[in-house]
């Protein structure tokens, strides 16, 4: 998938030495290293420290001009060998082609008729790169001895991408040639470009994402200079900072879980082919089969000869597109925006209320999220804002009242409300939160919609801007629901309405998918929400290894990538027998990451 490939033509293996001493180089890569493993920024300090960064990445940058390696001409020139090269692997080659398709970039036509559901695309595990085929590489041997290679899959698919970019004799070649020769992810975009992200929920990810790569760059260089497993890499010679934000964006923008060939845990790949499928609303619909040790798609639906072919990313907010994809999905029936909500632990209250939130299965600090449909809250939300606004005989009630235990069990089901003045309450709450929310953005949405009418707007900035309207937009929504919610439970407080009482018999009510219960059962959705930890090189955190051999979940985009954000969990049921794919953070897919306003 995405746009066309914007190629530096240069000969692959060859490039101009830049006039830098190996010793200056050194220098200014240690200064970038130690400024990005600082202690992070006091508050409304990061945008400071984001310009310090980019400048000392820019010098860097500057001096290794003309050192990167790249293949001459376009990356369309290189379809034809892809495909020729997917055949003989034993990937299903015959019911699509590669083709272009505008503001979406490239991505599969349907060469025939194609039934919902019919399996028309099938890739080897031979034809991906994953963590396990970088260990018996080249890369092998440096693996074996660092900590964070070990730690992070998808830093070793990155430098694993660019070892074999390096090598002529690669099998992966042909595929490496396809890819993109750079993205519409942020760790591209200008500085003024990220300046229309900030006070968006987005920049704090932003300006993560770009030191974190700041970081490992900078880290990498150093080892592969000075490690001795790293002596016979090929990137000794020739590692510079865009090349490794190239590999970022590309694992970032591509990545996939899927099972180890003997199916006791999940790896990372990049899976050919199957990558250029662009992203539209549905549900899941590959897999990943053990037993033929193949990644497997079915059809989302009907396609006519001629027709693009899509698969669905995942749940995956705007904001999640944008920063680990490079694209805004105008049609994203899953966006949302982050809310952080929690019992002061200094409230008289706050034993009570997080007794009762913890037998609901719902922390007492949490991030939550508002969506774009409507209600624009979860039951998980709801729950805990009724909690939230509860009075001492109300915590009483629900702690050791009544058929308290089964109780718990209606906080999130807006058939029980826990009484009248507790809705009040909370809509209340929620309508001036959202509305304090949008008064921390600089422009308004009348702003922002006229300067996306600007006919000379960078597609960079015209992403930036889109995705800072659909965070108003989401907020001015949910104002007005919590509003009309208000005005509803005063009117039924006003009238003297009866409260619908909870009864025994009701807890079938609750076993009702359309009520969103029980809670306690449930994972709390939003904790998946929540920005992981930036890699600390003193401590490495080991991936979760362990799955169900056969219901492993590979979604595309969806593990969180290496830019220190965390990827979205898998979403969606698949159909295809074994494993579910969902396409990549975890991450659903435009996989390019480099569609004009959401293509490929």
């Amino acid at each position: 998938m995405g746009k066309k490939s914007r190629v530096k033509t240069q000969k692959s293996g060859t490039g101009a030495t830049a006039a830098v001493s190996p010793k200056e180089m050194m220098n200014l890569i240690s200064e970038l290293l130690q400024k990005c493993s600082s202690a992070a920024p006091s508050p409304g300090k990061e945008w400071e420290e984001y310009v310090q960064i980019r400048a000392l990445v820019e010098k860097i940058r500057k001096k290794q001009k003309g050192m990167s390696v790249s293949f001459e001409g376009t990356r369309e020139d290189f379809f034809s060998e892809l495909m020729t090269w997917g055949a003989e692997c034993g990937a299903s080659c015959d019911c699509f082609e590669i083709s272009n398709f505008a503001d979406e970039g490239y991505g599969l036509k349907a060469a025939r008729d194609i039934k919902a559901e019919e399996l028309f695309l099938w890739i080897p595990r031979k034809m991906l790169m994953t963590v396990e085929s970088a260990k018996d590489s080249v890369l092998g041997p440096l693996y074996s001895q660092d900590r964070i290679l070990q730690a992070m899959g998808n830093v070793t698919l990155a430098l694993h991408l660019l070892c074999e970019r390096s090598n002529p004799s690669s099998p992966w070649l042909p595929y490496i040639k396809t890819l993109p020769a750079d993205y519409d992810t942020p760790l591209y975009f200008e500085e003024e470009e990220v300046r229309h992200l900030l006070a968006t929920q987005a920049i704090q990810d932003v300006l993560s994402q770009y030191k974190n790569t700041a970081r490992q760059y900078a880290y990498f260089y150093k080892v592969i200079q000075t490690h001795p497993n790293a002596s016979k890499l090929p990137l000794k010679d020739a590692f510079t900072f865009d090349d490794y934000r190239w590999a970022v964006s590309s694992v970032m923008t591509r990545q996939n879980q899927i099972p180890t060939a003997d199916g006791s845990r999940v790896t990372l790949a990049l899976i050919p082919l199957w990558d250029m499928c662009n992203h539209t609303n549905g549900l899941i619909t590959t897999g990943y089969n053990l037993e033929d040790d193949r990644c497997e798609c079915v059809a989302l639906k009907d396609y006519k000869e001629g027709e693009q072919i899509y698969i669905f990313y995942g749940t995956r907010s705007n904001a999640e597109f944008v920063i680990h994809n490079g694209f805004f999905f105008e049609d994203n029936a899953h966006d949302r925006v982050k809310i952080k909500l929690g019992v002061s632990k200094s409230e008289r209250l706050y034993a009570m209320k997080a007794e009762v939130l913890a037998r609901a299965g719902i922390p007492a600090s949490s991030i939550f999220a508002l969506h774009c449909s409507e209600p624009p809250i979860s039951a998980q939300l709801l729950a805990f804002l009724r909690v939230f606004c509860m009075t001492e005989e109300e915590l009483r009630d629900y702690l050791v009242g009544d058929h308290a235990i089964n109780k718990i069990f209606t906080l999130g089901n807006t058939e029980f409300p826990v009484s009248w003045e507790n809705e009040i309450k909370l809509w209340t709450f929620l309508e001036t939160r959202a509305a304090l929310l949008l008064k921390t953005y600089k422009t308004s949405s009348e702003e922002d919609r006229s300067m996306l009418e600007k006919p000379d707007l960078s597609l960079h900035s015209r992403i930036a801007i889109k995705l800072r309207l659909a965070e108003k937009e989401i907020l001015e929504r949910a104002v007005s629901c919590c509003r009309a919610k208000r005005l509803h439970f005063q009117k039924q407080l006003d009238e003297g309405a009866p409260l619908p009482l909870y009864e025994e018999s009701d807890i079938a009510l609750l076993e009702n998918a359309d009520a969103k219960l029980p809670i306690i059962l449930r994972k709390l959705e939003e904790e998946d929400e929540s920005v992981q930890e930036e890699m600390n090189l003193a401590q490495i955190k080991p991936d979760a290894a362990c799955v169900d051999s056969s219901k492993t979940p590979v979604l595309n985009g969806q593990c969180k990538d290496l830019n220190g954000t965390q990827e979205d969990p898998p979403g969606g049921d698949a159909v295809v027998k074994e494993s579910k794919v969902e396409k990549h953070d975890p991450s659903t897919k435009r996989t390019e990451g480099e569609p004009k306003d959401g293509g490929k």
